[in-house]
């Protein structure tokens, strides 16, 4: 039987530089745990990480007599409600008016849920790819504000993307692509979010396409006859 001992020991003990060396390499370990407890409590919760370690940008920030276009995300009555629905159903359709910040909230949720999970993908859809594009530079603000520490645990491929275009280091990513009952064939999504569906003429096909391979799907809309209108008056 052969036994594993020190190589210190009463006949070979350690020098002073040895010992400091182990003691600096176990403080080393001992903090990288912590910092990554502490990393994961910052985005164990997707509106908590919103609202305390990001910062969205605000274009009307001069007007409301702010410091900086750059400021924590607010925090309405109904964004909780709309987290744990989000979490709990894989489908959701929202109505929504102009000024209740529901495309940003949506966007951050699906942003949490690409950084935080390796190897998955998220589609942003709207009627024009400018606008898809524009969610995508919102998701993009989000990484770039975030806390320094979460941006070393969660670093992106390259520090510089493709326009429409989110790519982390471990493999997720966010795309935004324009309206079109075909486009999103071209993917296998985990996840899709369609903005103002009511303005996307072919926004029920992308829907269908996307049923049988998205975990997650969310429509929003503010009002407007056609498909998404119908849909959300069918349902019971």
């Amino acid at each position: 039987m052969m036994m594993m001992t020190s190589r210190w020991s009463k006949n070979n003990r350690a020098s002073v530089d040895e010992r400091r060396a182990v003691f600096h390499r176990y403080g080393q370990l001992s903090a990288s745990s912590r910092h990554d407890d502490e990393d994961r409590q910052m985005v164990a919760d997707p509106l908590i990480w919103l609202q305390k370690y990001t910062k969205t940008k605000d274009s009307h920030w001069r007007e409301a007599g702010a410091l900086s276009p750059y400021r924590p995300f607010p925090n309405k009555a109904y964004f909780r409600p709309m987290v744990e629905v989000f979490q709990k159903e894989p489908v959701l359709f929202v109505e929504k008016s102009r000024d209740m910040m529901i495309s940003w909230l949506f966007v951050g949720l699906f942003t949490h849920a690409a950084m935080t999970t390796p190897g998955i993908e998220v589609v942003f859809q709207s009627q024009k790819e400018e606008k898809a594009f524009e969610l995508v530079d919102y998701a993009k603000i989000l990484c770039e504000q975030q806390d320094q520490r979460l941006r070393r645990a969660y670093p992106l491929k390259s520090r510089i993307q493709a326009r429409g275009t989110l790519e982390f280091a471990h493999g997720s990513r966010v795309i935004g692509i324009p309206g079109g009952g075909d486009q999103i064939r071209s993917y296998h999504p985990w996840g899709l979010f369609q903005d103002e569906a009511a303005s996307m003429p072919e926004a029920g096909e992308s829907y269908n396409h996307a049923v049988p391979v998205c975990q997650k799907i969310v429509v929003v809309s503010s009002a407007g006859p056609g498909w998404f209108a119908d849909f959300v008056n069918d349902c019971p």
